[in-house]
């Protein structure tokens, strides 16, 4: 379609339906039969169901063809058509941008194979490339986590930037209403008149008052004389940067990404009825996990462990900013006028100022943006400091403030994933995060010198071998004599109908964990360290497997809630199995069919539990 300037442009709405970009095509500078596949690739791939969802990410796809275009334009033989576009044009973009280093080189990399794939008329060859490999993913990078310390700082700040706008809103607004009720008379001070003037303009308008000129409708002298734009328009509404400290704490108190923040509704539900503590629960959406995008997000008024002062007699029942629900009920007031100049639904609005000489929206009402540009200025203003000290005793400044980094110390110091799994938060935020790693390996080997301390001190699981199986099959009574059990229970033993999972029972009704006389209702991982338990030759095979699952898990979750969880049942497998022959144990391992392997997932999944 083509713009009011007459430009060509691809209009994209993002999934949500309240965000749109227009991605000025005309600027492409390649051949026109080459251009017209491209932009045709574009559309198909910023199209529903082209594998992007939101504005960003139809920018950065936009992006990429540009640099794309730029590479093209600088050969001295340019493809005229989408047949001529060769694999060395698609690995040349590779080494022409890998000054930017490999992160970014496969980023592009992947998004233009996404584009030429799109593309019709390619060649084979090309095709051929496409399917092959892009540069090595590079590792993560070590991250660095606010410490509790430098956190308590944070979140100070930003309850102090909200408590300060809060009351200056506040004051105004009453000012206001005064002044409108006739109870403020205004008659004798000319000041006071056109600060209500300008409150009641910017309350019924959502503007200042403005004069018509050549430079465009600037605020009357008489306005400006009072304060800057940014300045005067605060006095009803929140500024941006007090809009990011709202996003700082929602960060602190919920661990979620930055852009679920920034997107976060002011539609929500009162799942408490307005009785009793408040709880609201808001619709959030993250596009990274795909049928799983939408999601409920519970804000109770609760205090976070995290957020409670040392003094709990500091913390005021008054005070709503150590609250998510509080936090959110405060912000949702203060910007509500502010989204009915805004339109849409986001909580987190505000009124933007272009700065002289910028290029951008220019001014007005308008979401915050999602990628965290107003945080990182908001810390930067702060200049709070880490802490670190420099040699001289002067502390080092906190490192940049950003929301993903707030996330990744909510997901330390809460040990559980917020919004992805627990591999995710394993891997992505806990392994890579440097913070505290110290102190977190030594909270590891603790736990699991613990646990498995414990196991090993408690009773061992009798175990049956071979030879004594054979002689009670020939003998019940004289070897239910020799391990003082009843021969029937012994001869029930014998035939499989007293067997749990990793051993056989020969006690259900007076076990340790339940009171005399009742079925026991313990995990069947407890049977390892059970008076009443008696480990078989048969029971080796899903023995070997629960014990090779629980090593898989090791990997596959937190090191911490592991060791919590797993590390004893594994110790005690461990030596359980450590009493056959290496032999034996592969072999069992071997036999263990689809049964075994079933049995020991549902197990291991809780399913078996008695609840």
């Amino acid at each position: 379609m083509t713009n009011e300037d007459g430009r060509r442009i691809v209009r994209c709405y993002g999934q949500d339906g309240e965000d749109r970009s227009d991605l000025d095509v005309s600027v492409l500078t390649m051949p026109d039969a080459l251009r017209e596949a491209m932009v045709a690739a574009l559309v198909v791939r910023t199209a529903p169901g082209g594998g992007l969802t939101s504005c960003h990410s139809f920018k950065k796809s936009f992006w990429v063809l540009r640099t794309f275009d730029g590479y093209l334009a600088g050969l001295e033989r340019v493809p005229q058509r989408a047949l001529e576009v060769a694999p060395e044009h698609f690995d040349g973009f590779g080494d022409h941008r890998r000054g930017k280093g490999i992160k970014v080189v496969r980023s592009e990399l992947t998004e233009l194979r996404q584009l030429l794939l799109r593309t019709e008329g390619i060649s084979g060859t090309l095709s051929g490339r496409l399917a092959g490999s892009l540069p090595a993913r590079p590792r993560n990078e070590p991250a660095h986590s606010y410490s509790q310390t430098e956190l308590k700082r944070i979140v100070h700040a930003a309850r102090a930037t909200l408590r300060a706008a809060d009351a200056r809103i506040r004051g105004n607004r009453a000012l206001l209403e005064q002044f409108r009720s006739g109870a403020l008379d205004v008659s004798a001070d000319v000041h006071l008149r056109r600060r209500v003037q300008i409150l009641d303009h910017l309350e019924r308008v959502g503007d200042l008052p403005r004069r018509r000129c050549r430079g465009g409708d600037l605020p009357q002298r008489w306005v400006r004389a009072r304060g800057t734009v940014r300045d005067v328009v605060g006095w009803l509404y929140l500024m941006p940067e007090e809009v990011a400290a709202a996003a700082v704490l929602f960060g602190v108190m919920t661990g979620q990404n930055t852009e679920v923040i920034c997107r976060m509704p002011a539609a929500h539900h009162r799942a408490d009825g307005g009785v009793g503590l408040g709880t609201a629960i808001v619709g959030l959406r993250k596009p990274r996990r795909q049928n799983r995008a939408y999601m409920d997000l519970a804000l109770s008024e609760v205090p976070d462990w995290i957020s409670i002062p040392e003094q709990p007699g500091e913390l005021s029942a008054r005070d709503a900013l150590h609250t998510p629900f509080g936090l959110y009920v405060l912000v949702h007031d203060l910007t509500a006028r502010a989204r009915h100049f805004t339109g849409g639904n986001r909580l987190l609005v505000a009124y933007m100022v272009s700065g002289p000489g910028k290029v951008g929206e220019g001014r007005g009402w308008r979401p915050i943006p999602t990628n965290g540009a107003l945080v990182s200025k908001l810390g930067r203003s702060w200049n709070l400091p880490s802490d670190e000290v420099k040699k001289d005793g002067r502390p080092v400044p906190m490192r940049p403030l950003s929301l993903e980094t707030l996330r990744m110390t909510y997901v330390e110091l809460h040990q559980k994933p917020v919004a992805h799994t627990e591999r995710t938060a394993a891997t992505r935020y806990l392994v890579r995060n440097r913070g505290n790693i110290n102190a977190y390996r030594n909270v590891i080997a603790e736990a699991l010198h613990a646990e498995v301390a414990k196991a090993r001190t408690r009773s061992k699981i009798a175990t049956m071998t071979a030879e004594q199986v054979a002689h009670a099959r020939e003998d019940v009574e004289q070897a239910a004599a020799q391990m003082g059990l009843d021969p029937k229970v012994l001869a029930r033993m014998l035939a499989g109908e007293l067997d749990t999972v990793l051993a056989a029972c020969t006690d259900n009704q007076n076990g340790p964990y339940t009171p005399p006389g009742e079925p026991c209702r313990a995990s069947f991982l407890l049977c390892l360290d059970c008076e009443c338990a008696r480990a078989l030759p048969r029971h080796l095979p899903v023995q070997v497997v629960v014990h090779d699952r629980l090593a898989d898990r090791r990997e596959q979750m937190d090191t911490l809630r592991w060791a919590q969880r797993f590390a004893g049942p594994h110790a005690q497998l461990a030596d359980l199995l450590a009493q056959h022959d290496a032999t034996a144990v592969e072999d069992a391992r071997q036999s263990a069919g689809a049964a075994e392997h079933a049995l020991a997932e549902r197990l291991l999944n809780g399913e078996l539990d008695l609840r």
